[in-house]
């Protein structure tokens, strides 16, 4: 029987209707969520290639989605002011850097993600088109293709304790050395953001020392915090500088970092494929901001403005602590400390790093790849804004200072 409603409406409508509708289809919801297995990819190269139309879905009427090159352009970056291996990221934003690069009349909104998972999403419902992550979700982002054509851009961070922190409650027991406060965590109550950078060290630093966790919760750093305030928690694994605030507030103590057990931690930049094919003009000049960038983190008397950006940026800081995160000693040694380096462009490490993560990840069932595809890392772009401004790989490194906030 015919609804009533379809009787008010005429019979060319009907039909015009219907065409409309056959016309129209959707291969994959913005929202839809990852699938849950995806076929082997190739291995990886040194020398990946640029994304291709047939890969990224870019032809037909797609192809202009983000305008001409040299056309304004409007962007939605994901960065994450609470992780201080991106804070790069937070130097774009506060400098306005970006507006000397991208073509005039283009505008930016940055949106803070509390860890990079959230960020990952956002690119894969196409809500962000620029993401600033740590290594697990940045190379989670690029086994994504079924869902979005996501790659890896820049490595803007690379370190041992900016995303590689053990944080103990404070009455558990003296340790002798990390190693053994380490493995004091077998059956203990261990929370970490599942997903993060965090989570991947954590996973290969007890598999290495064969210790167990009772429960390994799933909490963000808010949860985690507020569980060491009220004596929940036995320990998390945390990055900065939510590790500088838990030891300022005196909430926890900090018992081992990467530098313990030889982990590194990593942060990348990744971009939507379809942005990289139709605008490589906004690619390029997004490094070079990027490039600024790293190189006013590192000089050493910039320290205190990048705090003031940190906690224009964050809430919840002071100042003192966020400048502790990056710039703060770790030791009482004479050597020099290194804190940061910033390789911007892919080195052999770099792309060794992403190797052996995404191997781990896939060990662990986070990933059904054990090898990122061939292209999944675009070095081109950054390799060119550093060779055209001259700069040496690392661009940048971030040494430990004395306490300028100390009268």
């Amino acid at each position: 029987m015919c609804h009533p409603l379809l009787r008010r409406i005429s019979r060319p409508l009907i039909v015009s209707l219907l065409c409309l509708l056959a016309a129209c289809r959707s291969d994959s919801p913005a929202g839809a969520a990852p699938p849950t297995s995806e076929a082997k990819a190739p291995a990886a190269t040194n020398e990946p290639a640029a994304p291709t139309a047939a890969a990224t879905g870019t032809g037909g009427e797609g192809a202009a989605k983000y305008g001409k090159p040299g056309e304004p352009i409007h962007l939605v970056v994901g960065y994450q002011p609470y992780y201080s291996e991106a804070w790069s990221g937070i130097v774009v934003n506060g400098l306005g850097l970006w507006k000397k690069h991208l073509p005039p009349g283009s505008t930016v909104e940055f949106q803070v993600g509390l860890q990079g998972s959230i960020i990952v999403n956002a690119m894969l419902a196409d809500k962000q088109q620029i993401g600033y992550l740590g290594d697990t979700p940045a190379i989670v982002a690029a086994t994504k293709r079924s869902v979005a054509d996501l790659r890896i851009v820049a490595h803007i961070g690379s370190s041992q304790d900016q995303c590689n922190v053990f944080f103990v409650r404070n009455d558990a027991p003296e340790f002798a050395s990390p190693k053994e406060a380490i493995r004091w965590l077998h059956g203990k109550t261990v929370a970490v953001p599942k997903g993060s950078c965090t989570d991947r060290f954590a996973r290969a630093v007890f598999a290495q020392e064969k210790v167990e966790p009772g429960a390994y919760l799933n909490q963000n750093v808010e949860l985690i915090t507020s569980g060491f305030r009220a004596k929940k928690l036995d320990a998390a694994v945390i990055w900065e500088p939510t590790g500088s605030r838990l030891a300022s507030e005196g909430l926890a103590r900090r018992v081992a970092s990467g530098k313990d057990v030889n982990e590194s931690d990593a942060a990348f930049i990744d971009m939507r494929a379809d942005l990289i094919e139709q605008r490589p003009d906004v690619v390029t000049g997004w490094l070079r901001a990027e490039l600024e960038a790293e190189q006013f983190l590192a000089d050493p008397n910039n320290s205190r403005e990048v705090a003031r950006m940190a906690k224009e940026q964050t809430t919840g800081f002071e100042e003192r602590v966020l400048w502790q995160a990056i710039y703060g000693r770790r030791s009482n040694g004479a050597e020099p400390e290194l804190r940061l380096s910033l390789p911007f462009a892919f080195g052999a490490a770099s792309l060794e790093h992403i190797r052996r993560a995404t191997a781990f990840l896939h060990e662990i069932q986070s990933i059904d790849v054990a090898e990122l595809p061939a292209d999944a890392v675009v070095p081109r772009f950054a390799e060119e804004v550093q060779r055209e401004r001259g700069a040496k790989q690392p661009v940048g490194v971030v040494y430990a200072q004395n306490d300028p906030y100390t009268k």
